[in-house]
């Protein structure tokens, strides 16, 4: 292995003097109350944000988290002169698929932390098992900016990254790709830049169609355009300030550890499963421990500059296609709703289709078991129809 493709094994090791400022900050947070009786009308409810900060700064245990995080495999793979951060769990068969699973905004790799287990293990001889590799984004957690420092975190830039980790750096020559949020417009343009290599993608939504030909498009097509985009205006203005203005907003996010929650939990709530039962979906732990990572590595920056590249000059355009098979799973309370196959399958090779019964924008992290269950009748249609998933005989990666 080359010097420019070198990994090597990570334990997440959080320096006390970090985790000391945290909690000094929390002490002296200032509450923001308007009216009484806010909810969540606006951004965060103020009561259960007094209440999450309360409990991060009084009973929230980061070291026993860190310690559960850390029994995952984690490496830092050197791509050149950069880091980049990834989980790497083998499957329990020898012929395992490699699987590369990507987060979105305003997650982490923690998304997947429940289904690696569910997908490296089996229940029998004959079921599929995979090879799990679950990267930090580039601009995110433990990844952070990559060199160079002036270049924005673009999608297609990611997925050529992401495609040297699994080819240069882990050696699977062929892999499967799954994704939601920004994971989904990453395994897509993987797909289109390395057709080759990527053998079909899962996805978990179909990625925005704003830009669509409206001449092409049916009427329930535009329908359901239409409804996004209002739904988009009624809720979407976190999108608006982060194409727009990110530095103005992470200035302030990265200072206020409460602003920073205030900001990320208003997402998660809004795209849960249930709002009125948030922590039904996520606990106090989970949530803080995806706050907490974005705090400790100063993260929200980078992480939210994807939307200004973006906006700028687009990875995926209306005219590009996926032609690998691609899996779709659709969580019902997802941000935009269920879009009509047709307007999927203009952009997209769809061979499967599943609708599942609830679950929200984070499908993966509410719904584990249900997620794992579709990946691999995906993985199973794949043979049926004719496509050979790929397949790597378990081993480590070279030290």
């Amino acid at each position: 292995m080359s010097a420019l493709h070198s990994t090597q094994p990570f334990r997440i090791g959080i320096a006390q003097a970090v985790l000391d400022d945290l909690r000094a900050r929390l002490q002296r947070t200032r509450r923001s109350r308007v009216f009484r009786n806010a909810g969540w009308d606006a951004g965060s409810d103020p009561d259960y944000l007094d209440e999450l900060l309360r409990y991060w700064r009084d009973a929230y245990d980061w070291r026993a988290q860190e310690a559960e995080l850390n029994r995952l495999q984690h490496y830092f793979a050197r791509l050149d002169d950069g880091n980049l951060h990834y989980v790497h769990e083998t499957g329990r068969n020898a012929n395992s698929t490699p699987l590369l699973l990507l987060h979105g905004w305003p997650d982490s790799f923690l998304r997947y932390r429940k289904v690696i287990p569910l997908l490296t293990e089996m229940d029998d001889e004959d079921q599929p098992t995979f090879d799990v590799v679950v990267p930090s984004l580039p601009g995110f957690a433990f990844t952070g900016r990559l060199p160079p420092a002036a270049e924005i975190p673009h999608i297609a830039r990611s997925a050529r990254l992401l495609h040297r980790l699994m080819t240069d750096v882990l050696g699977y020559p062929q892999f499967m790709v799954a994704g939601g949020d920004g994971g989904s417009a990453i395994a897509q343009s993987m797909a289109i830049q390395f057709p080759d290599s990527v053998i079909a993608v899962h996805l978990t939504d179909i990625g925005w169609h704003a830009n669509a030909d409206q001449k092409a498009l049916s009427d329930i097509e535009r329908k359901f355009i239409e409804a996004a985009r209002r739904r988009f205006m009624e809720d979407g203005a976190y999108a608006a300030v982060q194409a727009s203005q990110p530095r103005a907003l992470a200035a302030a996010l990265n200072d206020s550890p409460g602003g920073l929650a205030s900001w990320i939990v208003d997402r998660f709530h809004s795209w849960a499963d249930s709002p009125r039962h948030l922590e039904a979906s996520f606990s106090k732990d989970e949530m803080l421990t995806n706050i907490t990572i974005y705090w400790v590595t100063q993260t929200i920056q980078s992480s939210i500059y994807g939307y200004l590249a973006e906006t700028r000059r687009p990875s995926l355009t209306p005219d590009d296609f996926v032609e690998r098979p691609v899996g779709l799973a659709f969580f019902p309370k997802d941000a935009m709703g269920l879009p009509p196959r047709r307007l999927a399958e203009r952009t997209l090779n769809v061979v499967h289709w599943t609708e599942m019964s609830s679950g929200g924008h984070f499908g993966a992290w509410e719904r584990p078991r249900e997620f794992a269950v579709d990946l691999r009748n995906f993985h199973i249609a794949l043979g049926g129809l004719g496509f050979t998933p790929a397949h790597h005989e378990r081993e480590r990666p070279s030290l």
